[in-house]
């Protein structure tokens, strides 16, 4: 790929996120970001789309990434970037909240991270116990107005205690996981990452559409592990 397709790409895919709506060369074009005329675009994008990055969903519609488009922004793209001071603010007082009212200090935390990932959360312990929260978010997303996929998460939701074993085992660290590596659905994405408190091992998950916004939820668990390594 040349590094004009690369920053294509990108603003393709950030702009998907952004909106949830196909981007045209058009769109892209009057947005002034980019110093490229329609012309290159159009003929820039449709390399993308031969090459598998990107897909139009519909005729006359703009693209849309494909996993394969989503895997390589992921790969080149997401940068060990530090949280938002608010996000980070959000966090901490969380934290000193549960721990005031004596509350469980992860799951607490969990409920933030459903607010500032504005998708779902998962919490998997070692024991063999799991909690979720933030379903309302996930299922507010743009892409859960396609009843077949509504269906599929629901089915994965209600078997989640099956699955969680094989999860928690398999997650190592803090890593991204998408489409047919995403261990919960293939229509989705997922960042997780494994912690330990101390007295038990824990895994945070942040599951939304393969849409969601992969460098604040990965910068968020990033900031929530070391906050959660230093209490």
């Amino acid at each position: 790929m040349t590094e004009r397709q690369k920053i294509i790409l990108n603003l393709i895919i950030r702009e998907y996120i952004n909106t949830a709506e196909p981007v045209s060369s058009k769109y892209l074009a009057s947005k002034g970001k980019l110093k490229y005329s329609s012309a290159t675009l159009r003929n820039e994008m449709a390399e993308l789309e031969r090459s598998g990055y990107i897909f139009q969903p519909h005729t006359s519609a703009g693209r849309i990434p494909t996993e394969k488009g989503f895997n390589f922004y992921i790969d080149n793209f997401i940068k060990d970037k530090d949280l938002s001071i608010k996000g980070q603010q959000i966090i901490k007082n969380a934290v000193a909240v549960a721990k005031k009212e004596q509350l469980n200090v992860i799951k607490t935390l969990a409920r933030s991270l459903a607010e500032l990932s504005g998708v779902a959360v998962i919490i998997g312990f070692d024991t063999n116990d799991f909690y979720y929260t933030g379903l309302s978010n996930l299922f507010s997303q743009p892409e859960f107005r396609d009843y077949d996929l509504v269906c599929n998460m629901s089915a994965v939701i209600d078997k989640l205690d099956e699955a969680m074993v094989d999860i928690f085992e398999s997650v190592d660290n803090l890593e991204i996981l998408l489409g047919k590596k995403n261990p919960f659905a293939p229509d989705c994405g997922s960042v997780l990452a494994k912690y330990s408190t101390g007295e038990e091992e824990v895994m945070l998950g942040i599951l939304g559409p393969m849409r969601m916004d992969y460098q604040n939820n990965y910068s968020l668990l990033k900031y929530t592990r070391e906050l959660i390594n230093k209490v």
